[in-house]
């Protein structure tokens, strides 16, 4: 376990107040706020050591950096906006994803990505 310093209680509390995947810049953005001095080589430090802990967990988004969300989240998707590239969550799932698959597949596991653009940016 890391030390409770001022840096990584930002981080986390970033992470706890925003309800969307979030990039080591967007930490960084929003954490300077609440700490000033936060550097970016600190905020990956801490997003390392919160994912190895499992506090928190990374969002793969194709053809994009990856991003972080807090672990104890249920299961969902993400909405990626095309204008602000942020991702939002989206908090309903397909019905019925086993029978999507092809006949005698199993499906382990699924992702849905949906794109377009925010209320901000439509």
């Amino acid at each position: 376990m890391r030390r409770d310093t001022v840096q990584r209680r930002a981080i986390r509390r970033v992470f706890e107040d925003r309800g969307h995947p979030m990039s080591p810049e967007d930490v960084l953005s929003a954490g300077q706020a609440l700490v000033p001095s936060l550097g970016i080589a600190t905020v990956y430090r801490n997003i390392k050591s919160l994912v190895e802990e499992g506090w928190l967990q990374t969002v793969e988004l194709p053809g994009e950096a990856a991003r972080y969300e807090l672990s104890r989240r249920p299961h969902h998707h993400h909405f990626l906006c095309r204008g602000c590239g942020l991702a939002y969550d989206i908090h309903a799932c397909p019905e019925d994803v086993e029978g999507m698959a092809p006949k005698g597949f199993v499906v382990e596991n699924h992702e849905v990505l949906l794109y377009g653009r925010c209320p901000d940016c439509s």
